[in-house]
């Protein structure tokens, strides 16, 4: 069989390992002795691991100054963290925490040596400029196994309520110079978060697996993800087993997500996720755990009618016979096996259902509405407003 051509973008020097995060201020210094370190509000701050790096930085002769982003970064705080330490010769910028956090970390190193406001190039907001650079170094190190974020290129920035948006600042020169994945970070994830970051990670996974634009390299890595959050996720879950195993499986299942949807993109669930997430409060891994299933099913049922024969039929049923742990599945058991084990899933872990965080049936026209953004744009299946909105209805 012929290689198809295509095309793979930049990635972080990735660090991966128990104890890397040590490593740290040996990286920083790579790039400079005054940093600016982003953290969320409680979790890494009020663990051991926070005086010991401030120790270490000291040490080594760095500098550093500290900001804390608490829930999701909008782009009023990456504006207003840009300004703060515009003037104050950052030399590269560290994010240690979740997705959000990352993603704060990753627009502000991108903001800081520029004038301009990140709506300047919000995709879909405002007049979408291109992105001139200069970047500041960024290391990114995730304290939660789900966005994958720091594989990513692109920094999620989210405006709430009417009129509210969820956008991404996105350009291959905010991609981290170094992603340090330490699962022994994620100790301290409690069973809610590891339910929403793990089907996170788990539709990323299978959303680029499904993509218009999969390639064998991402189906490679796609494929070895899958494979532990099959053997990692739920056991993490219930406590159950090696647990640094399970955090180290789920650490590589999301850094492999980011590195999969930064290449190839996404389908219907992280469509879906965008407006949800803007009108709503629903934690974005939330919205993928409850939605993954029905999408899931929604989508096969829509290729089976209009494209019997599809390769997207063979690699959802791959994806099943996978997660089943069963390759001998015929294709139409695969099918079955990957709905319902993503049905199981969602049940197992009490992913809630979209009415419980605020939506109503009179929103779904709104919704659906504001759903076609890019990663509507490499499913597998054109789906109609009408069926949207019947994913939706299924899970209110």
């Amino acid at each position: 069989m012929q290689i198809p051509a295509f095309n793979f973008g930049q990635m972080p020097r990735i660090v991966f390992g128990a104890g890397t995060r040590h490593q740290l201020p040996a990286l920083a210094a790579e790039f400079g002795s005054r940093i600016l370190i982003l953290t969320g509000a409680r979790s890494f701050t009020a663990s051991d691991d926070w005086p010991v790096l401030q120790t270490a930085l000291r040490h080594g002769g760095l500098s550093f100054e500290h900001a804390v982003v608490d829930g999701e970064p909008s782009p009023q705080l990456a504006d207003a963290l840009a300004s703060q330490y515009r003037a104050a010769g950052i030399e590269v910028v560290i994010g240690i925490g979740g997705g959000s956090v990352l993603d704060a970390a990753k627009a502000v190193a991108g903001l800081l040596r520029i004038p301009n406001s990140v709506m300047d190039f919000l995709e879909g907001v405002g007049p979408e400029l291109p992105y001139p650079g200069p970047e500041v170094p960024f290391i990114a190190v995730p304290t939660t196994a789900g966005t994958g974020s720091e594989a990513t290129r692109n920094a999620v920035l989210s405006q709430h309520g009417e009129g509210g948006f969820k956008k991404s600042f996105r350009h291959e020169r905010l991609v981290a110079n170094y992603a340090v994945i330490d699962p022994d970070l994620l100790a301290s994830c409690p069973p809610s978060l590891i339910a929403a970051n793990g089907m996170d990670a788990l539709t990323q996974l299978l959303e680029s697996y499904v993509s218009t634009r999969a390639n064998p390299l991402t189906d490679a890595l796609a494929m070895s993800g899958l494979r532990a959050v099959r053997d990692s996720l739920l056991p993490w879950f219930r406590g159950e087993g090696d647990l640094a195993s399970h955090r180290s499986n789920m650490a590589y299942a999301a850094l492999l997500s980011g590195i999969t949807l930064a290449q190839v993109g996404l389908g219907s669930v992280h469509g879906l996720a965008a407006p949800l997430g803007a009108f709503f409060p629903m934690p974005h891994g939330v919205v993928c755990g409850t939605l993954v299933a029905e999408c899931t099913r929604v989508n096969i049922a829509c290729l089976q009618e209009r494209a019997t024969g599809s390769d997207f039929l063979w690699r959802y049923a791959h994806v099943g016979k996978v997660l089943a742990n069963d390759m001998r599945l015929a294709e139409a058991d695969g099918l079955y096996a990957l709905v319902e084990r993503l049905e199981f899933l969602t049940g197992e872990m009490a992913l809630p259902v979209l009415s419980s965080m605020g939506m109503q049936a009179s929103d779904i026209p709104r919704v659906v509405a504001n759903c076609r953004g890019s990663s509507m744009k490499t499913n597998p299946v054109v789906l109609s407003d009408d069926e949207v909105a019947g994913i939706l209805r299924a899970r209110l």
